[in-house]
């Protein structure tokens, strides 16, 4: 899988990492349901933390598509209420 952490660059994804990454971005989205912010900054930090140390950078000029993209680092709880709803930026 090829995620795209916006305004960065892309990195790909191993399957299996992919399962620690979902569960994430579903703490992630939990947390923004329950008014958490600081539960929603742990997950968030760690999902991407996550991408960066497990996935492979690609290079600028490859084209190849992303499967997801995930907010910058610099995403606010509010912009997280409309990207973190439901299944969440990646889909189970």
């Amino acid at each position: 899988m090829i995620i795209r952490i916006a305004a960065e660059g892309q990195y790909r994804l191993d399957d299996d990492v992919l399962g620690r990454v979902n569960e994430l971005d579903n703490a992630a989205v939990a947390a923004v349901e329950a008014g958490d912010r600081d539960g929603f900054q742990q997950n968030f930090d760690a999902l991407l933390a996550l991408v960066r140390a497990e996935g492979s950078v690609l290079a600028d000029d490859d084209l190849s598509p992303s499967d997801v993209i995930i907010p910058p680092d610099d995403l606010s709880f509010e912009e997280a209420g409309a990207e973190f709803t439901g299944e969440g930026l990646i889909p189970d």
